[in-house]
This record gives structure tokens, sequence and C-alpha cells, in this order.
């Protein structure tokens, strides 16, 4: 093991120079640390968000909404710079004290409601447009418990394998190897239930298959975290490929995987959205 021994102090103070992508954002404190209020647009719903996996689950929701004839789905997307710490202005914390996004405001009735975490968010519209979401008991809970399972692992192929194989000022082996196991053990559980069934919850795709796309697809792809896609050797995975394949085949998906994107190819970037004819003459 090529790893240092660290001893950890009796008492851990907060250390602003700990390195890594993201050190100039991250304390241990929450609140706002800026005061700066939210646009907001004129459809019913605001979205305050960025195209990453779990802000890409919401927009993928509201353009399947959409897709489906329903117009009261209609939203505005605007862009949380992340890495500028938007998520950290007054406005902001007042949706998700917890300073994340995505952040939503469901502004179509009389008094506005905030919806904040990604899967709260897709159960939200899933009720109130009734779809995507079954109404059976049984179907129900299989589409719950995966969408839950599917909220409980991105942490570690996030913050775990992502952090320490892509982001981390060091490439230290035990962390990677901890969280490149398992990653892989999560690829598994999905590549052994879809070899069962079409999408994960069954034959009916649903707010489990929105949540979970977007983390897994990078991969399949080699998208995401570097070389990724061939250390952790994603392509013995076939049937979670192939689950991929037919969920990018859907029209809103790929209309939704780039709202909010403001990196990559300038025709894949949609900064903001407020109505379809903002995908005009992008590659989708």
């Amino acid at each position: 093991m090529a790893d240092s021994t660290y001893t950890p102090p009796k008492v851990w103070t907060y250390d602003s120079e700990n390195g890594g992508r993201f050190a100039s954002i991250n304390r241990p404190a929450a609140g706002a640390r800026e005061e700066r209020e939210l646009p907001v647009g004129k459809n019913p719903f605001q979205l305050y968000s960025l195209a990453t996996p779990n802000g890409v689950k919401v927009t993928i929701m509201f353009e399947e909404l959409l897709e489906l004839g329903h117009t009261g789905a209609e939203y505005d997307a605007w862009t949380i710079n992340i890495g500028a710490g938007d998520q950290f202005t007054s406005g902001f914390v007042a949706i998700n004290p917890n300073s994340k996004i995505p952040a939503l405001v469901d502004r179509s009735g009389d008094t506005p409601i905030r919806i904040f975490e990604s899967g709260a968010i897709l159960i939200h519209l899933a009720e109130k447009f009734g779809e995507f979401l079954p109404t059976d008991p049984a179907a129900r809970a299989e589409t719950l418990s995966w969408l839950t399972w599917q909220i409980g692992t991105a942490p570690f192929i996030g913050g775990g394998f992502g952090h320490f194989y892509a982001y981390a000022p060091e490439k230290w082996e035990y962390p990677i190897n901890r969280y490149a196991m398992e990653t892989k053990r999560i690829f598994d559980v999905a590549d052994k239930r879809l070899a069962e069934t079409r999408f994960l919850a069954g034959d009916q795709y649903t707010i489990a298959d929105m949540a979970t796309f977007p983390w897994l697809a990078p991969f399949t792809t080699g998208t995401i975290y570097e070389d990724a896609k061939t250390f952790l050797s994603i392509d013995e995975y076939e049937n979670v490929g192939r689950w991929v394949k037919d969920i990018f085949a859907r029209p809103a998906v790929r209309r939704g995987r780039i709202v909010n994107k403001v990196w990559g190819e300038e025709g894949e970037q949609l900064p903001e959205r407020h109505s379809a004819s903002d995908f005009a003459g992008k590659d989708i």
C-alpha cells in the first residue's frame, strides 16, 4: 500500500488549503455567503440547476412531461454555477438550505412551493402530473425502491470514486480501490436487474430510470471522470449498455441532458431554457 499513514488529530479543524478541485468553495458550515436574489421567469416552474447528473434528472423529467403534452409543465431553467459558489447565495439557500443543485419552485398554484433534492423533485412532479410513478402499490414500491437506491449510490460514485480518481490533489491507492470496487458493484446490481426487465422498476419507464440514467450513462460513453470507462471495464455491463441506448433514443432525454449545460461542444450547451424554441439549432 503506497499511501502514507495519516494520524487524525483529537479534534478536527477546517483547513481551507486542503486541495482538490472544489477546495475553494467547500466549507464545514451552511448558510448564505452572499446576498443575491434568483431570477424568476414566466413559466409555472422555476428550476435552478446545472447539467450535472443530479441536475439532468429533473430536466429530463420536465421534457418527458412536455413530450406527453403536459403544457402545465413548462419551466424556466436557470444555471447555477457551483464552481463560482452560486449555490451559496441568499436566494438559492432560501430554496435549498443544503446548497446543492437542483432546486425547484413550483409557482403553478396560489402559493409557491419549494422542492429541493432531486428525488423529491421527481416525486413531486410525478404525483402532480400523474406520470412515471405507477399507482399500483407493488409497482409504486418497486419504483421508489430503485429511485432511492440510486440516490443512495450517487455519493459512492461521485463523492467517492469520482472525487478520488479525478478531482483529488493526489491519487491515493486505498480510496480509489475502495470506491472503484463499490462503483463496479453498483453497475453489477443494475446489470443483473436489467437482465430481467427492460427498465429498472419493470417493463415501464419511470422516474427510477430518469434518476439513474444520468449517473450511469456517462460511464458507458466515456464522458465522465477521465478514462474511468476503461479503468472500470464498463463495457462488460452489457445490459446497462442496452438500457442506456434505449433511454438515450428518447427525444425528451436528448433535450433534457443539455439544459443548463455550459461546457463541451457549443451545439450541446443550453445555459438557460425558457421555451421549446430554445432547442433550435442544438445537436439533439
